[in-house]
């Protein structure tokens, strides 16, 4: 598919400065640049790039400041990797999609598919599980009893999604995940450690992303809750009776210990721990490897370990 830098500017609500006519087909970074992709600028670091980049058009925002003319068509936003994002998701579901039942697939009887779904070879649909309209379920991928599957969801390769788990709508789950194992939870005895039955269950909301190799336990009892619009990375350890709040966002390698409450808007960089039984409140950032052994209010940003403040943390290292 091809398009034009007016067509683009008008679906972003850009400005066009050059030729308005020019088309692309791809995307490249500006540093490799090549006629026919449109590239994006956003980081100051990388402004040299765009008076030698043979791309065709290069977003850019409305405040960049030019020193030297430049061949690009430029189309000025407000804010260029927004707006990069924007046609990315549009390229992605301009994507033919598959669709139907591979061959190798096993569909258990009581099980309900929704319309226009793809499964594929050996993937595994338990009994009574319920999948909604336009989901996309990859090669290998388990889907264990009882467990409820909204509209629009991509599950990819090797992802394992325990008993009676729930899932929302417009969520992707990437390759190798496993949501609703059991919760870590045993009791010290004379013999040893006797193992707590974790009889919960896991719930994501809408607009979940969860990356590759994440882990999301199931509960002691009730549910561990990941809310809406979360994105987690990949390998990432999400403990039982844990919920994170909406619109949070985790880097790869973090670790959440169990029964935490996460609040809205929190940002965690890689490889942040948290003790469990803890309150994090609304809008946090932790730094990496940042370790959190205690409540926090919210509205702050931490690093270290334990977690305190970025400029104390400097001056103490």
């Amino acid at each position: 598919m091809e398009f034009t830098a007016k067509q683009i500017a008008e679906f972003i609500q850009g400005r066009v400065e050059g030729d308005s006519d020019v088309s692309v087909h791809t995307f490249a970074k500006i540093e490799e640049g090549q006629s026919g992709a449109i590239s994006f600028l956003s980081n100051p670091k990388y402004t040299h790039y765009i008076y030698d980049t043979k791309s065709s058009i290069v977003l850019v925002n409305e405040d960049v400041e030019l020193e030297h003319p430049v061949k690009s068509t430029l189309i000025r936003v407000k804010n260029a990797y927004e707006s990069v994002a924007k046609l990315l998701q549009l390229y992605e579901s301009s994507k033919p999609k598959k669709k139907g039942t591979e061959d190798d697939a096993h569909i258990c009887k009581s099980a309900k598919i929704g319309e226009d779904c793809y499964i594929g070879s050996f993937a595994y649909i338990g009994e009574n599980v319920e999948i909604g309209n336009n989901c996309q379920i990859h090669p290998n991928t388990v889907i264990s009893d009882g467990t409820k599957i909204g509209n629009n969801c991509i599950i990819y390769p090797n992802v394992t999604i325990y008993h009676d788990c729930r899932l929302g709508n417009n969520i992707t789950i990437h390759a190798g995940s496993v949501i609703g194992a059991d919760g870590f939870g045993f009791a010290p005895s004379t013999d040893g450690y006797d193992k707590i039955p974790q009889i919960g269950i896991v719930i994501l909301e809408d607009n979940v992303e969860i990356g590759a190799n994440t882990c999301i336990d199931r509960s002691t009892m009730g549910a561990t809750i990941i809310h809406e619009g979360v994105k987690l990375d990949n390998l990432i350890q999400i403990a039982h009776n844990v919920e994170v709040g909406s619109k949070t966002v985790m880097a790869a390698q973090c670790g959440v210990a169990g029964s935490t409450k996460i609040g809205e808007w929190c940002m965690f960089g890689g490889q942040v721990g948290t003790a469990g039984h803890i309150t994090i409140g609304d809008h946090t950032f932790f730094g990496a490897q940042s370790g959190i052994p205690g409540n926090v209010k919210g509205n702050t940003t931490l690093i270290g370990s334990p977690a305190i403040d970025p400029k104390n943390f400097a001056k103490s290292s």
